[in-house]
Parts: structure tokens; C-alpha cells; sequence
């Protein structure tokens, strides 16, 4: 089965950076659409940001201007670059890949990596 693995959360300051990845695996034909959620606390799940295969993005308005989000098609990875961060991008984010395999497309998603912006 195709695995998504997300890494680079952890415990950043208000202002600070953080550099999240998504690596794609197993036997995968194409990979389409990539992109991210976060789910907070008691909230439900919110898109940050989406990038076609092409590298068309697109942003939800509260990370607008400080999150970017890109891929590396060759090596099956997505990143999603997080700067000024604020309490409130606190939460877990996930990665998701819309993927062709074996004529089969859907959708995949990771496992979560924490992010914590607290001072």
C-alpha cells in the first residue's frame, strides 16, 4: 500500500519557523494533487494549502502570506514551509496526495506531526 510519512513538527515560539515534509512511498504510478490539513483541539479540520501537480497553489486565508506550500515530483515530497507562526497554528497537520496506482486515483493521507507554537 502507498505510505505517507510527515515529519518536522514540533515546539517553535510565536515568530518562529518550521519546516514540515511529506514523503510519498510504495508503488505509485503519479502522483496529482498534494496538499494539507491541521485539526486543532476541539475544532474540525481545516485545509491550509493545496498544489496541483503543475505547482498551482492555493492558501486559506489565515496562513495566506506566511505558509508555502511545494513539491519535489522527482523524489515524491511535499513540504509545507510555516513562517510567523502564531498560537493559533497550533495543531496537528496532515499531508494528503492524491494518487494514481494501479488505474486506481485517490486520495492518501499521513499519519500527523504536531505542531506547537507556544512561548
Amino acid at each position: 500500500q502507498v505510505q505517507l510519512v510527515e515529519s518536522g513538527g514540533n515546539l517553535v515560539q510565536p515568530g518562529g519557523s518550521l519546516r514540515l515534509s511529506c514523503v510519498a512511498s510504495g508503488s505509485i504510478d503519479s502522483i496529482n494533487a498534494m496538499g494539507w490539513y491541521r485539526q486543532a483541539p476541539g475544532k474540525e479540520r481545516e485545509l491550509v494549502a493545496t498544489i496541483t501537480s503543475g505547482g498551482k497553489t492555493n492558501y486559506a486565508v489565515p496562513v495566506k502570506g506566511r505558509f508555502t506550500i511545494s513539491r519535489d515530483n522527482a523524489k515524491n515530497l511535499g513540504y509545507l514551509e510555516m513562517n510567523s507562526l502564531k498560537a493559533e497554528d497550533t495543531a496537528v497537520y496532515y499531508c494528503y496526495a492524491d494518487i494514481s496506482r494501479n488505474s486506481y486515483r485517490r486520495e492518501y493521507w499521513g499519519q500527523g506531526t504536531q505542531v506547537t507554537v507556544s512561548s
